[in-house]
């Protein structure tokens, strides 16, 4: 798909994007060393999920307030808006205020326009590979990121960089439309086979998900399906043959990836699911290859 002529003006230069966290360098976040901008927000409510404090976004009820030790918090307004305003210089990352959060958000976010975030990647192009943005869920702030990707393919200082999208897939076929001409390559979490184990888990289901990945894998956009192994909660093995089947269908070029589920990071319910070990996942890669999924990647440590 070829990339039209673009206009890099102001108002899309002044896009802005929540980030809960940016990391300059990264090596497990798609092709070679990246930059990886992890957005705030998300649209699922996985009960597995490892960052739930980036799920929600801050309303600046100010609970988070008075318990910050550090005084890092304040209740500030910002164009007639409440916002907590969150002072990295004083914050000892406690993560206090995450616990008391009543909205499965955080405070501590940073606002980034395009142009802050292109004067970054000028610092270090000669050092990365690309970019990825993840999440959260990265294409709720779809139209930044859209700015973004396409002000990089314009730059020619950065234009071999390549735009990566880390998802869980549920981006219309519209939205998908509009950023593929920009978009180098995507990271589809495939959370389940069947869509009462696949609500279970995130409390949505996952029609989307398989329509995202079959028209990223028809537009050669597909990078890399993801698998989160829960024994006995996710249904992967139940599921083999099916799976195997859909998983051939994508193309010898999409990586398999497979993850194994632990409890750092998680809450309630999902806490007293079983840890994903290293044999539980290489049982599952046997099975997956044994019927002809070969481009598996597996995990290079355990917790």
């Amino acid at each position: 798909m070829s990339i039209p002529p673009v206009s890099l003006n102001k108002p899309a230069i002044n896009k802005q994007a929540i980030v809960s966290q940016l990391l300059p360098f990264s090596c497990v976040d798609g092709p070679g060393s990246r930059l990886v901008l992890f957005l705030q927000g998300c649209n699922y409510q996985c009960k597995n999920c490892h960052n739930p404090h980036t799920i929600g976004l801050c309303d600046a009820c100010g609970d988070c307030i008075a318990t910050c030790p550090d005084k890092a918090l304040t209740l500030i307004n910002l164009n007639n808006k409440p916002r907590i305003r969150w002072d990295n210089e004083r914050c000892s990352q406690c993560d206090t205020c995450l616990a008391v959060c009543p909205k499965q958000a955080s405070p501590k976010v940073t606002h980034y326009t395009v142009e802050a975030i292109l004067t970054i990647l000028h610092s270090q192009r000669h050092f990365i590979n690309g970019i990825t943005v993840s999440g959260g869920e990265a294409s709720l702030q779809l139209p930044f990121i859209i700015a973004l990707f396409q002000a990089i393919k314009a730059s020619k200082p950065l234009s071999h960089l390549s735009c990566m999208l880390d998802t869980n897939g549920s981006l219309s076929l519209t939205g998908w439309h509009k950023l593929l001409p920009f978009l180098d390559g995507a990271m589809v979490d495939l959370k389940a086979w069947q869509q009462d184990t696949h609500r279970y888990i995130t409390g949505r289901d996952n029609h989307a998900v398989f329509k995202s990945i079959q028209l990223l894998a028809k537009q050669q956009k597909l990078y890399e399906v993801r698998l989160l192994h829960i024994p006995s909660i996710t249904d992967y093995e139940e599921e083999i043959d099916a799976l195997a089947t859909y998983l051939l269908l994508l193309g010898p070029d999409t990586r398999v990836k497979l993850n194994a589920f632990h409890h750092h990071g998680v809450v309630d319910e999902a806490l007293n699911w079983p840890s994903c070990k290293q044999a539980d996942i290489e049982r599952l890669a046997a099975t997956l290859a044994k019927r002809g999924v070969t481009n598996l990647v597996l995990p290079s440590i355990y917790l």
